[in-house]
């Protein structure tokens, strides 16, 4: 495997490692919830990967298939979606990693959204980033494209508007 393609699959798994360490943190909190309990640190991580991989998979498929719901609700039916995966991964875990029930399921699955948005990626609302120009041989000037003086407004993706 060549350096190039380590860091292609390094970059692919940093959403999905920083997804996991959310949720490990939101399974965290939520334990201290009646109802939620770990019964060792290798079942809280093999929960929190679980549901980590859940939220990946099947939740968009649930979110697909229930979206009249999600939108009579006004994203209230999220939380129910949240509560049945909880407890699936209660129901695979259920020695180590136990959810007593649908209400600590419900408890929990707020929380882990709570703290899950707390921690989510935000993108900036506004991309533009402005520069100051200070040298007229500045690398990032394309052929064709005139040096200048003063503030560069740009966008995100390097385009200038």
């Amino acid at each position: 495997m060549d350096i190039r393609l380590r860091s292609i699959t390094v970059e692919w798994m940093k959403p999905f490692l920083h997804r996991w360490a959310v949720t490990a943190l939101a399974l965290l909190v939520a334990i201290g919830l009646p109802g939620i309990e770990a019964k060792s640190a290798g079942a809280f991580l093999l929960a929190s990967l679980f549901l980590a991989v859940l939220n990946a998979v099947v939740r968009p498929v649930l979110m697909l298939l229930s979206l009249p719901l999600i939108v009579f609700s006004l994203g209230t039916f999220l939380l129910f979606l949240n509560a049945i995966l909880l407890r699936i991964v209660g129901e695979l875990l259920a020695p180590g990693f136990v959810v007593a029930n649908f209400r600590a399921a419900l408890l929990g699955s707020i929380v882990v959204s709570v703290i899950s948005w707390l921690f989510k990626p935000r993108r900036n609302l506004f991309p533009v980033v402005v520069r100051t120009a200070t040298s007229e041989r500045e690398p990032r000037f394309q052929d064709g494209m005139k040096p200048v003086q003063g503030r560069v407004i740009e966008r995100e993706d390097g385009a200038r508007g």
